[in-house]
């Protein structure tokens, strides 16, 4: 099989880490963990003589910043595939696929997770390769550590190679006491939305099981105007297509999926106590960046992309300053963010 072709879906809005986050420059296009952006992070750990250059699914609006993050770091895509409106991960990775064609095997990932341990995923890219030749659809369960109820699980199933595995089912956001069942009994993982497949694999299962999504992208495909590596999808085309994800649309029905569990040190970054969580903080458990002074402050987050931000003998806090908007909560709560949001549109 020729090298990897990765796909970064760059499409999100990041809403939960607001005010730092916004639609215009969301999170993955944000340095939060490292010197690099997300969008730059994920694109190194797919890079070297075993990957492609990327293909990058993305908002129009963030084209020439996609762009210039992934030259600055040595990873311009060979495609730069803007969607004209989000319609959720099937239709976009479809749209991937069709553009990489053939038997070319796909890595899908998210722009804004993070991956700690590189060499672990890679190890888990190589045991999967067998199987993906041979058609199956492939996603990475994730090891889980805690009873989280905010993602999906999977159900690891026989083996059907070393380290890879038939997928017995997947299971939805779970209820707390459902969640300490499932990480109790060893044999389920957090789905954590990377997957490899061959480019004909998904496009064949797309086929058969959301026939419009498939229908749409490549009428969208096939209209679509080029400048350079930028494919503009037609908008009207791309419309028509139900919004829909990979796992309802395709995996949760495929014969073959199969599931490779793996510890790679995963978090989906997705609330500012998550970024707390994975960060290393100072001898009090703070985490600070920017302009900020803590003084006598315990565990707590404060970001700042401009204003100063001084906390006096204060604890459990996560507060977090950009633009003309600031957010204080106490840190357990940041996933109300959203709720928040909801309160400001009223």
């Amino acid at each position: 099989m020729a090298s990897i072709v990765p796909v970064i879906l760059s499409g999100g809005s990041g809403t939960r880490l607001w005010p730092m986050s916004r639609p215009e420059k969301p999170k993955q296009l944000l340095a939060l963990t490292a010197r690099e952006t997300m969008l730059q992070l994920t694109a190194a750990r797919a890079h070297g003589d075993a990957f492609a250059a990327p293909i990058v699914v993305a908002n129009a609006a963030h084209a020439d910043e996609v762009e210039a993050q992934l030259a600055a770091v040595g990873a311009a895509p060979d495609a730069l595939i803007l969607e004209p409106a989000g319609r959720n991960t099937a239709p976009a990775i479809a749209l991937a696929a069709l553009a990489a064609g053939g038997d070319q095997a796909l890595l899908v990932m998210p722009s804004d997770h993070v991956i700690a341990d590189r060499d672990a995923f890679h190890a888990a890219i190589h045991a999967a390769l067998p199987l993906v030749e041979q058609g199956w659809l492939v996603t990475f369960g994730i090891a889980p550590d805690a009873p989280e109820t905010g993602y999906g699980y999977i159900k690891v199933g026989e083996e059907l190679a070393p380290g890879v595995n038939r997928v017995a089912r997947f299971v939805e956001k779970p209820q707390r006491a459902v969640a300490e069942a499932m990480l109790a009994s060893g044999d389920h993982a957090w789905n954590g939305g990377i997957f490899l497949f061959r480019a004909d694999a998904f496009l064949d299962a797309l086929a058969t099981h959301a026939p419009e999504i498939l229908t749409a992208a490549r009428a969208a495909m096939d209209g679509a105007r080029r400048e350079g590596t930028r494919v503009y999808p037609d908008a009207a085309a791309f419309a028509a297509s139900p919004s829909d994800s990979i796992d309802y649309a395709v995996m949760e029905k495929a014969d073959r999926v199969a599931v490779v569990p793996v510890a790679m040190g995963w978090n989906d970054v997705g609330s500012w106590d998550a970024l707390h969580a994975i960060s290393d903080g100072d001898a009090g458990g703070n985490v600070v960046d920017g302009d900020v002074i803590a003084l006598d402050a315990v565990n707590c987050l404060v970001r700042s992309d401009g204003i100063r931000i001084a906390t006096v003998g204060v604890s459990d806090l996560i507060v977090v300053a950009s633009g003309n908007d600031v957010l204080i909560l106490p840190r357990g709560r940041s996933q109300d963010v959203k709720l928040l949001l909801e309160a400001m549109k009223g």
